[in-house]
């Protein structure tokens, strides 16, 4: 029995690693949900996660100062803002000019990895993000009464925020795209643009609120990695997670709660990926890391 405990153990520590991985995936997959069904690709993604990660430490970090433990929530802030910015110029030039998407994205990514790279030597250089972050970070919840349960309580007992408002924004999204007005206008709007903009539905309008929210979003799975999850930044740290938050996207086919799914199946194999070299030797490890790939 001393085994089988074993066994949920560890498989309650792996499934609680899988929800943390698969957060920062979530948000980037919603933040893209809502930008695609307006009918804007957005391969940007990975640079507002990259962004919404340093700004999101950086404004925790400016703030700690005076706003003590609750710093992350200035952070959080900071990170939808520095988001919203990056989707605002997507959206310029993707609505108004009508760059191709696919390029302005690319174009906006290398613009995040540049920008926050400087401004990172800039700020931390040679030290790095101070030690002290975790003291300010976001916080987990703790659920003291589920923390006896067998194989939930290790899972659930204490998540970070940001795992649980990822679980708000996925039933909040599909609530919100597949049954409200301003959800049908969206997919409207990305679905036959010129039948919405007869009835009168603004393209414009839609698309710009749909691209500089979905930055906003992102930005928020960028913040729960450097503030919630690893408690510091490093250059380039988001490491191609947007772009599986883009696949998770079209794995789910546009679908709130089926893009979770593959957000949760690539989270798994990132879990899997830390667990196995202590058992099977590095190559396991190397090749989980690989398989969202």
């Amino acid at each position: 029995s001393s085994a089988h405990l074993d066994t949920v153990v560890v498989w309650s520590t792996l499934f609680a690693a899988t929800l943390r991985y698969a957060t920062p995936l979530t948000f980037a997959a919603i933040g893209g949900l809502f930008c695609e069904r307006s009918g804007v690709v957005n391969v940007a993604l990975e640079g507002m996660l990259l962004t919404g990660a340093f700004f999101g430490i950086w404004g925790a970090i400016w703030a700690h100062t005076w706003a003590g433990s609750f710093a992350w929530v200035i952070g959080l802030a900071a990170a939808a803002l520095a988001g919203m910015a990056l989707a605002a110029i997507h959206a310029v030039w993707t609505i108004t000019f009508k760059v191709d998407q696919i390029i302005s994205g690319t174009a906006l990514n290398f613009l995040a990895l540049g920008t926050t790279g400087y401004l990172f030597v800039d700020k931390y250089g040679d030290t790095g993000t101070p030690g002290n972050v975790p003291a300010y970070g976001i916080p987990d919840i703790h659920l003291h009464f589920l923390q006896n349960w067998t194989f939930i309580g290790p899972i659930l007992g204490q998540l970070n925020l940001m795992i649980w408002l990822s679980f708000v924004l996925l039933v909040a999204t599909s609530v919100f795209v597949f049954r409200t007005p301003w959800g049908l206008r969206l997919r409207a709007v990305g679905e036959h643009p010129r039948a919405a903009d007869t009835v009168g539905i603004s393209v414009y309008k839609v698309r710009y609120i749909a691209v500089i929210s979905s930055g906003a979003i992102a930005a928020m799975g960028g913040a729960y990695l450097s503030l919630g999850f690893v408690h510091s930044f490093n250059e380039g740290m988001t490491n191609g997670t947007g772009f599986i938050g883009l696949a998770a996207l079209v794995f789910g086919k546009w679908r709130p709660f089926p893009t979770w799914g593959a957000a949760l199946l690539f989270g798994f194999s990132s879990a899997l990926a830390d667990r196995l070299p202590a058992a099977y030797g590095n190559q396991w490890g190397t090749l989980f890391q690989a398989l969202p790939y």
